[in-house]
């Protein structure tokens, strides 16, 4: 063979491994047996709840770790590990693998909706002349009530949107001058429908919380995990609500805040918050819980997952994990869904009119 043939046949043996190897995976996919650990000893050592709902976290690995090891490929993988985080009854833990995504929905789906936005924009919204959408939050004014709907608190809200809104319900009109004529509003109180507001930022919570606070209160004690134990935590962070700006415009009439089962994380502390108002009352149904601050993680295998690391209890001692119960329950009722009727936002204004 000549030295040039040897050559030309030298370099397509290199190109061709160098190929072959950009097919090949030279990190061979962890085990299934190490993907289970992981997640299984990252959940021991986080996770927040264990102790409040009496999990038995060992048991767990008994009986799901031998399931996971025979998964035959992803999809049962998954499936072990989704039904094994299934047991914590935790809204905040999800694994995400492309594939799908799982979740633990029992906290709304086994309750009545008491919602249905569809009757209150065409029956309480559309109709109104007051009706305005300013940023993320529908208001109007019915039956001489304020109303705001807000969908989510991953929507922003600002300090001067909310100034905004209130002070719509606070002043009658300006005259020429544009100096106020009256603070006595042309509301009697306000409705805040939280209904199947799932969450978001608890920034905007305590936005919207401060700007009804007639004075600094606290509302909560937050604790995070600290170690490898079950009942290793931080000591208390206290959290506290506190109305900034010209005190002529606090808000000290009635306040009723609309609450379902899918009221859930930040809408669940916000109602928790604002129970604590000496001029607010919760009515509808109890929310759906959520309230540790969840932490994101990632699997040997890519997949992500994430759970709640943080215990909530409120200034009466109340863990809000498990939901906050109304003052007044209400539910939907079909004989006023038939007439285009939301019987929360009726009770809601009666109850208020009649303070």
């Amino acid at each position: 063979m000549s030295q040039k043939k040897y050559i030309i046949l030298l370099i397509f043996s290199i190109s061709f491994s160098s190929c072959e190897r950009l097919f090949m995976n030279e990190d061979p996919e962890p085990e299934n047996a190490v993907i289970f650990d992981h997640l299984w000893e990252t959940v021991d050592q986080k996770y927040s709840f264990f102790i409040d709902k009496n999990i038995d976290w060992d048991s767990a690995r008994d009986v799901f770790r031998p399931k996971a090891i025979n998964a035959r490929n992803s999809i049962e993988l998954f499936n072990v590990l989704a039904d094994m985080l299934f047991i914590l009854e935790d809204g905040h833990v999800n694994i995400s693998a492309g594939i799908d995504l799982s979740r633990n929905w029992d906290w709304f789906l086994e309750y009545p909706t008491n919602f249905n936005f569809d009757i209150i924009e065409r029956n309480y919204l559309v109709p109104s002349q007051d009706y305005q959408i300013s940023g993320p939050i529908h208001n109007t004014i019915i039956d001489s009530v304020g109303y705001m709907y807000y969908e989510s608190f991953s929507d922003n809200v600002s300090t001067s949107l909310m100034n905004y809104i209130v002070q719509k319900f606070l002043i009658v009109e300006k005259d020429t001058s544009f100096e106020i004529n009256s603070l006595d509003g042309p509301v009697a109180g306000l409705i805040i429908d939280v209904r199947n507001n799932g969450g978001g930022s608890l920034s905007n919570a305590f936005t919207i919380a401060n700007r009804f606070a007639n004075e600094k209160i606290k509302v909560a004690d937050w604790y995070y995990k600290t170690g490898p134990g079950h009942n290793e935590f931080s000591q208390p962070e206290e959290k506290f609500i506190e109305f900034e700006g010209n005190a002529e415009y606090k808000f000290n009439k009635p306040i009723v805040v609309l609450i379902n089962r899918s009221s859930y994380s930040s809408a669940n502390f916000f109602a928790s918050m604002m129970s604590l108002l000496p001029n607010v009352t919760l009515m509808g149904d109890q929310t759906g819980g959520g309230g540790g601050l969840p932490i994101n993680d990632e699997l040997p295998n890519g997949w992500r997952y994430r759970f709640s690391s943080t215990r909530t209890i409120d200034a009466n001692g109340n863990n809000i994990e498990f939901g906050v119960k109304p003052d007044i329950k209400v539910e939907l009722d079909s004989t006023g869904l038939a007439l285009g009727r939301d019987k929360l936002i009726e009770e809601a204004i009666n109850f208020i009119n009649n303070q």
